[in-house]
Parts: C-alpha cells; sequence; structure tokens
C-alpha cells in the first residue's frame, strides 16, 4: 500500500549485475549476464515491502565469454534478440524475502518466485543513500519458447533447461 512517503530507486549499473547459470552437456556450467539493463523501484520510504519493482533488460547486451555463443543466443534459437530486444520484470508483490512477478521473455510471460537477501541501506560518501540486495532463483527456459535442444551422440543433454538466476543490485535512492 503506497502512501505518501514514495521513494523511487534506480540501480547502480556500476555496482549491479544480472548473471544466470546453465548447465552445458550436463558436465559444466557456464555463466552469463546482461551489460545493459534498468531496474527502478518505487517503496514506501526504506521500507522495501510490497516495493513496485521494474527491470528492463537488453537481450543483445548477452555476454558469456564467447562471442559465437552469444550470436547463437541473440538468434531465433534462443532469445531472437532482433524481434525481442527486450525482457521484462514487473513485480507483483514482496514480503523483503519472497520476489513474486512476471517474466517477460520473446513476448512470453510467466509467474516466478525469487529469493531476495537484504544487505541494507548506506550513505556513501558522496552523501548518497544507497540499497543493496541478492536476488536468486531459476527459471525454465522453454516455458519462455528457448526451445533450442541438441543431444549428443552419447545421449547428453547439450543445454540444460533450468536456468539458475544471481542478480546482485545496487539501489541509489533519487528523491534525496
Amino acid at each position: 500500500m503506497k502512501t505518501d512517503n514514495k521513494v523511487v530507486w534506480a540501480a547502480d549499473p556500476a555496482h549491479s549485475e544480472i548473471s544466470f547459470k546453465v548447465k552445458h552437456m550436463m558436465i559444466s556450467t557456464v555463466t552469463g549476464y546482461f551489460e545493459n539493463f534498468t531496474a527502478t523501484v518505487e517503496s514506501d520510504g526504506e521500507n522495501f515491502n510490497n516495493a513496485d519493482i521494474r527491470v528492463d533488460i537488453d537481450v543483445p547486451s548477452i555476454r558469456t565469454k564467447s562471442e559465437d555463443r552469444d550470436t547463437h543466443l541473440k538468434s531465433e534459437d534462443f532469445f531472437h534478440a532482433d524481434a525481442f530486444p527486450k525482457m521484462t520484470f514487473r513485480s507483483t508483490s514482496f514480503d523483503g524475502e519472497k520476489l513474486t512477478g512476471e517474466l517477460n521473455i520473446r513476448g512470453r510471460s510467466k509467474e516466478i518466485h525469487l529469493d531476495v537477501v537484504s544487505n541494507g541501506i548506506a550513505v556513501d560518501p558522496y552523501g548518497q543513500t544507497k540499497a543493496g540486495f541478492e536476488i536468486t532463483g531459476e527459471i525454465h527456459r522453454k516455458e519462455f519458447g528457448l526451445m533450442w535442444d541438441v543431444v549428443t551422440e552419447a545421449g547428453s543433454i547439450v543445454v540444460s533447461d533450468k536456468v539458475k538466476l544471481a542478480i546482485e543490485v545496487q539501489f541509489i535512492r533519487q528523491n534525496d
């Protein structure tokens, strides 16, 4: 429930990261991240419970330490970045530990649940109020239309359906 104490926070890109991990051939894990994204929070003062959280991710900014793999991930086999250049997340509830919202990838929306650890609020040497969070969870890529699937001759799946999310975010209070 919003009050007159509405506070807007924006992610500090220099101190925030959206990353993911996915099994490759079921024997190793590939880590990737998105270089470009925006995240905003509208809260009641410094109380983040039931805050309105919005995240927009630029799909073409995906990086996995392999240019060929990044190009493949942007193709129609996976994200189809030409047709769907943005992924979005819009919160529907947050109790301080559990964050629920609608994730949209490739034009498909699905409710997801994430675990949140608050690292607190602090004022930096420049007088800016900042809040830090660690957010984790997992999604199943095929539920969002990322259907590419290959099996090796030995029967191993090349890319796992399960994708683990790891998000570190530091928000800067905008109306100080």
